[in-house]
């Protein structure tokens, strides 16, 4: 009996490492011993940076509020924990939103944050 080498699906699994490693620089693209490595080096930074999005967006909405909080003359410790007292329950996306966007409103949030 001949022997089987499996020509098409190893190169439809190439042609899969290849596609996903376009754009990359040199070998990276070109080479595929070189272009897996590339491609199972990016998914599992696209794994980690899922999961770390979610951390830097939190991060960047409690700046937002922050300096918004600062301009009106309170800091962001003592705004959010007015805001908590007052029972207003919005998240910091939408206060941070509102910071943004919409100046007056956030003043008001702040007066009724330190009770002025």
């Amino acid at each position: 009996m001949p022997r089987s080498k499996n020509n098409v699906a190893a190169h439809k699994r190439h042609k899969k490492v290849m596609d996903r490693a376009r754009g990359n620089y040199n070998a990276r693209s070109k080479l595929y011993r070189t272009a897996l490595e590339t491609v199972h080096k990016g998914l599992k930074y696209a794994y980690r940076d899922r999961r770390n999005k979610k951390r830097v967006f939190r991060s960047l909405w409690i700046v937002r509020i922050s300096a918004a909080a600062r301009m009106n003359g309170t800091n962001y410790s003592t705004f959010m924990a007015g805001i908590k007292k007052a029972g207003v329950n919005l998240d910091r996306k939408v206060l941070a939103d509102i910071a943004a966007r919409d100046e007056a409103t956030f003043s008001n949030l702040v007066k009724m944050a330190t009770g002025n």
